[in-house]
């Protein structure tokens, strides 16, 4: 593939520009592997940059997948299942995801299902009652929630 833009075989440039790209928001290995290839970096040197922003605490999986479980439960009301899949499709391990899934606030975690089942019941336009309750079903499972827990709360 053509890249127009110049290559950069100078670790100190790179490093600086994958420095303060990481220090804006965490980041994960994949977020930075792409990044670098965009810049056009020379892929000699990109192992390097990576073990180094590792080795000075800019990049840490760990920390960016509770960063990540954390914004999703409480600014988007994701559930479980779609956090875990947004981060098995970035290359986190299952360690790392279970430790950040198990460190969400159930109380949290359950309001959220709750104000979700009842802005989006009001919305719903259904013939009957069952067409209305699976309509919110495939909802609230697209939102990532668990079916077990979805059926709990709707009864």
């Amino acid at each position: 593939m053509f890249n127009p833009k110049p290559l950069i075989i100078d670790f100190n440039i790179a490093f600086e520009k994958a420095a303060r790209f990481c220090a804006y928001q965490e980041r994960c290995h994949r977020d930075i592997e792409r990044r670098l290839q965009e810049w056009n970096v020379d892929i000699d040197i990109q192992d390097e940059i990576m073990a180094e922003l590792i080795q000075q605490n800019f990049l840490n999986e760990e920390r960016f997948a509770q960063a990540f479980v954390s914004g999703k439960v409480n600014i988007k009301r994701w559930g479980k299942n779609k956090i875990t899949y947004e981060l098995r499709s970035r290359n986190i391990s299952d360690y790392i995801i279970n430790k950040a899934i198990g460190q969400i606030d159930e109380e949290q975690y359950l309001l959220n299902l709750k104000t979700l089942i009842q802005l989006k019941n009001s919305l719903i336009i259904a013939k009957n009652d069952f067409e209305k309750r699976m309509k919110l079903i495939k909802y609230l499972a697209s939102r990532g929630y668990e079916t077990s827990l979805i059926n709990d709360n709707l009864d």
